[in-house]
């Protein structure tokens, strides 16, 4: 990622679902940006290529900044990312059938809600952070939200102290 925000003068939103696949690949570098606004390097020579999922806030200029770096975008969701349908469009267009997640809390949270995670693989190392205002694994679910039961399959020691 560059540093630094997408600008234009130009505020017509995507204003539609829809998809463009640049490449296809073993594997892609999935990035959320619900509002159009992360900047990329041109992704002309990667093997992971980028592939954004953003809503339909992202301006029909990002999307075409997105094609000139030779990256592929999702746009699913009015004004936030819609990760189920997105996962629908990342399994049938770009035969995507695992992925993980590696994000924070509120993404994390987003595919709990959405139905998406069949599987949860946390890396914890020795210390504890108990101070008010911390997030933790999983945020952005309502009250009314019931926990989720898991089932341990496995706990391997890693060096260093770290567990997995």
């Amino acid at each position: 990622m560059l540093h630094g925000t997408f600008k234009n003068a130009q505020s017509t939103r995507a204003g539609r679902d829809c998809f463009y696949k640049e490449a296809s690949a073993a594997g892609y570098n999935v990035i959320v940006d619900s509002r159009g606004q992360l900047l990329w390097p041109d992704q002309s020579a990667e093997s992971r290529p980028l592939l954004v999922i953003t809503s339909r806030r992202a301006s029909t200029a990002y999307l075409e900044y997105l094609r000139g770096l030779h990256a592929s975008y999702i746009v699913a969701g009015e004004t936030q990312c819609d990760f189920k349908a997105a996962s629908a469009v990342l399994f049938r267009e770009f035969k995507v059938e695992r992925m993980a997640v590696v994000g924070g809390p509120i993404i994390n949270g987003a595919f709990l809600k959405a139905g998406l995670l069949d599987e949860v693989t946390l890396l914890m190392g020795p210390g504890i952070d108990g101070r008010s205002g911390e997030q933790g694994v999983f945020e952005g679910l309502p009250r009314s939200y019931l926990p989720w039961r898991l089932t341990l399959r496995a706990s391997n020691p890693c060096p260093r102290g770290l567990s997995l």
